[in-house]
């Protein structure tokens, strides 16, 4: 990931094009007469050895005629030109490129492509493309693209990977009236991709939201770094094109039939706490929106209207897409019976007269402003001879602006209406002119505040459990490849999830009748029978699957028929032997499935949902990304139909659904810890209140695979470390979400004058939103490390902590350090931040770098026992911290 050079495409004093031409609607043409037309004052050099002078401009015979090295070239040539060109760009000092030659992705001129980039890597030229239709930053007046028109400047940053999809928005944003602050046709992503785009956006100051419009993901891992760090500072918004289930095909597996890649990406999507809308309208909706809101966490809207179709709409639209009418309060309701007739409806939807007055709109919504059920208020209007729209927008906006609750609103009709909806426009009031359009608008505030909340929520401690048995499992592994065993059988299947405390019932393999007999009487009656074979996936399919067997000459009679039709109905599959399984009765129980699949894009993901043999039919289940915690599987599991069945009702119990969340991490820790393992299907786990158990399980192991191919870094369990200090062992660990708590323990332990000089400002407490960015890391490019000890009463303390971020290129990363009050001066802090050190060394950052007040001593002189520097920074009675990480000459 890298956002290196990137400010040369986006602010060059000088541009370069490299093929311009005057052949009427050739590229080099259109793109010369966007340069000029767009406004750009810094210098544009034409190249093309046929002409002296394109629009009174020199024409430059071949690059080494420029008068310097441009800031950014526009490449319009043939492919088999663009390894030279970009080899002498590179020399020339130019740092930026787009390359808007097609082709390159074919294999005639795929060769090309290795070229380019292979050209460009000496000098970190950074290319944009190919295929790509250019770049527009209105606000520079650059407009080095192909489009047939231009743009506003504005606030939005656009990202597409399709050129249909650029004309088409540039389109509907000139009509709208939509401006941007960066708009990009990514192309072929040979080098520049949506992860460099996104790390560089997130700290664009003129940019407030970004907008995406995705095909497909090629660094999955990349991404979801960027995604997550640009969602926690603005806005995201994602337009996913392809939303048929590709994994359908792949019904050897329920898990890999049903985690079809348009489900994959949305988990992403979800997980990175970006918001996916569906169609380019609901794109820019989506932006009127979430530009807007203001601090909402629920999903009660409170509906203020001047005519009962209108509220009849809104409720039906609201309801039918999951969210909820907000009920009044009494004291809500006394106050609207002072300000309003008689006649009103008495309940939300509020229903005003059609010839209501303007006052009696102000008195209306100011109880509702203020109503404690409701989360968000919208106010519908359709126009009336009797009252003017403009004086209602113009008298509700003052009330609108000074509340602290998100307000949507609707005037119904066209131009009439028009002069209203500028009033909300100019007070930053998202404005809609349907009700359905504005309850959308509610329930995407809705759903992107769900995924807000689970990418900053702090997650519970999990649940106790011993440490899973890895090198059992790796032996079995291992075991199971050198035999040339991809497919492992229910029993093998089983002893792993039961290394890694999922519970599991009794299972023994038997190799014929005889011992199927012998394994039963001594697991007792009871028992369950299966057909045992690595060819068959669904053994219920083929009547493979024997219940409640309760004696010797019951279970003798099944196996001879379970044997004789499924030798029937499968003659090619190998069978050998049975399966004998403790039968467990759990009569008031739910079927679930939990399974692995491997995405062709986002690598392994996790799949929860009811189970049974029905689970195509049924289609009820949820996708998440791995690693796992319990706020990130219990939101997995609110988002299945079943989980309402799992809360109990009538005389059924609620199920243990810690017990699932566990069984659901603890799956998710077995991928993260065996890349060998493709796919998994548990199915069914049978869940209720007193926990779950795998009835049947199989695994398949692919080999090859790395930890790398997890698209959100796991853990690094293998960075923990057991040292000596002051006489007793401490573990220094990577912190992980679960020690939030411990984490305000440490804040709270800190005196006031530590507080002001780690945090620069006096705090009293830590907020939750810091606190989640504090123990919720990405590992993939920061890192903090915890010292941690058992006090006497058995509790876990956390003692110190040590963090840094690096950037987007792996140069610098910022550190920090906080160590009990208590504790300082005791040589804590030396040993966290050399393992610190350590860390960012062998991972190549290049130096750590920080800031302390001048009077800190204490953390200068720890900066300096590491060879560092302290130096005067430009902000008074601050220091600048220094310490190369990079090997002495």
């Amino acid at each position: 990931m890298s956002i290196r050079n990137l400010d040369k495409l986006f602010k060059p004093a000088s541009v370069a094009l490299i093929g311009a031409s005057r052949r009427e609607r050739s590229l080099g043409a259109i793109a010369l007469g966007n340069l000029l037309q767009g406004g750009f004052q810094g210098a544009i050099y034409p190249v093309n050895p046929k002409y002296d002078q394109l629009h009174d401009l020199r024409c430059y015979h071949k690059l080494g005629q420029l008068p310097k090295a441009p800031d950014l070239a526009i490449i319009c040539t043939p492919p088999a030109t663009l390894p030279g060109l970009i080899r002498d760009l590179g020399a020339m000092g130019t740092r930026a490129a787009i390359v808007m030659t097609a082709g390159l992705d074919n294999a005639e001129h795929g060769k090309q492509r290795h070229l380019m980039l292979k050209a460009a890597k000496p000098h970190l030229l950074r290319i944009l493309g190919p295929n790509s239709m250019g770049l527009l930053v209105p606000k520079i007046g650059l407009n080095a693209s192909f489009t047939h028109v231009g743009a506003s400047a504005g606030k939005i940053a656009f990202v597409s990977q399709s050129g249909a999809l650029v004309s088409g928005v540039l389109d509907w944003a000139h009509a709208h009236g939509v401006g941007f602050s960066k708009f990009i046709s990514l192309g072929g992503s040979a080098d520049i991709d949506f992860g460099d785009l996104l790390d560089y956006l997130a700290g664009d100051i003129d940019t407030a939201a970004i907008l995406l419009y995705m095909e497909d993901i090629q660094a999955a891992r990349k991404f979801m770094s960027a995604a997550r760090a640009a969602a926690r500072s603005k806005p995201v918004i994602v337009l996913k094109a392809g939303r048929e289930a590709e994994g359908a095909a792949m019904a050897a597996w329920h898990t890999g039939a049903l985690a079809g890649s348009d489900a994959v990406y949305d988990a992403a999507i979800r997980r990175a706490g970006m918001l996916r809308v569906y169609s380019a309208e609901e794109l820019f909706d989506a932006v009127e929106t979430l530009t807007h809101i203001r601090a909402q966490r629920g999903e009660r809207l409170a509906i203020l209207c001047n005519g009962g179709g209108l509220g009849v709409m809104a409720t039906d639209a609201l309801v039918g897409s999951g969210g909820k009418l907000a009920e009044l309060s009494p004291e809500t309701v006394i106050a609207l019976e002072k300000a309003l007739p008689p006649g009103w409806s008495h309940d939300n939807p509020v229903g005003l007269a059609g010839d209501a007055p303007v006052q009696r709109y102000v008195d209306a919504i100011k109880p509702l402003l203020s109503e404690p059920e409701a989360d968000a208020m919208l106010l519908l209007h359709a126009p009336s001879a009797m009252v003017s729209s403009i004086e209602i927008a113009e008298a509700v906006t003052p009330l609108i602006k000074a509340t602290s609750r998100t307000v949507l609103s609707c005037m119904l009709g066209g131009t009439m209406v028009a002069p209203a909806r500028q009033v909300f426009n100019r007070a930053g009031i998202p404005t809609y002119d349907t009700p359905e359009k504005a309850v959308h608008g509610f329930m995407q505030i809705v759903q992107y505040r769900r995924n807000q909340d689970t990418l900053m929520e702090v997650p519970a401690q999990l649940p106790l459990s011993g440490t899973p048995r890895r090198a059992r499992v790796r032996e079995i592994v291992a075991q199971a490849l050198a035999a040339g065993q991809t497919v492992l059988g229910e029993c093998r299947s089983k002893e792993i999830l039961a290394a890694y405390g999922i519970p599991v019932a009794t299972t023994r393999m038997a190799a014929d009748v005889e011992e199927a007999l012998a394994v039963a009487a001594d697991i007792g009656y009871p028992v369950a029978l299966k057909i045992h074979s690595p060819d068959i996936a669904h053994k219920s399919d083929v009547g493979g699957v024997a219940l409640d067997l309760d004696n010797p000459g019951i279970l003798r009679t099944a196996a001879a028929a379970m044997e004789k039709r499924v030798r029937k109905m499968r003659p090619d599959a190998l069978i050998d032997g049975f399966t004998v399984q403790q039968m467990a009765r759990r009569p008031q129980s739910h079927e679930l499935i939990v399974g692995v699949t491997t995405d062709s894009a986002f690598g392994p993901v996790i799949l929860v949902g009811q189970g049974g043999i029905s689970v195509e039919v049924t289609a009820d289940h949820a996708i998440g990304l791995p690693p796992l915690n319990m706020v990130l599987a219990r939101d997995m599991l609110s988002r299945t139909r079943v989980s309402k069945l799992l809360a109990g009702y009538r005389n059924q119990p609620p199920a243990n659904i810690d017990a699932i969340c566990h069984a659901l991490i603890q799956v998710a820790e077995l991928v993260a810890d065996i890349g060998e393992l493709a796919e998994l299907d548990i199915n069914p786990l049978v869940a209720d209140a007193d926990g779950v158990i795998a009835l049947d399980a199989r695994i398949r192991l692919q080999p090859g695979q790395g930890a790398d191919r997890l698209a959100i870094r796991p853990y690094p369990q293998e960075l923990e470390e057991e040292v000596t200090w002051m006489g007793q062992s401490i573990v220094l660990r990577p912190i992980r979400p679960e020690d939030a708590l411990h984490h305000i323990d440490l804040f709270n332990a800190l005196d006031p004058d530590d507080v002001r000089l780690r945090f620069f400002t006096s705090m009293r407490e830590l907020p939750l939103s810091q606190l989640a960015r504090l123990t919720q890391i990405d590992y993939d490019r920061a890192m903090a490390f915890i010292a941690t000890h058992v006090r006497p009463d058995g509790e876990q303390e956390t003692l110190g902590v040590v963090r840094a971020v690096a950037d987007p290129d792996n140069i610098t990363a910022d550190f920090a350090i906080a160590v009990r009050s208590k504790l300082k001066a005791q040589g804590l802090g030396h040993i966290l931040f050399a393992k610190l050190v350590d860390y960012f060394r062998s991972r190549g950052t290049e130096e750590l770098v920080g800031e302390a007040m001048a009077r800190n001593k204490g953390m200068q002189r720890l900066v300096k026992s590491f060879g560092g520097t302290v130096t005067p920074s430009e902000e008074p009675g601050v220091v600048d911290l220094h310490i190369s990480l990079r090997a002495p000459k």
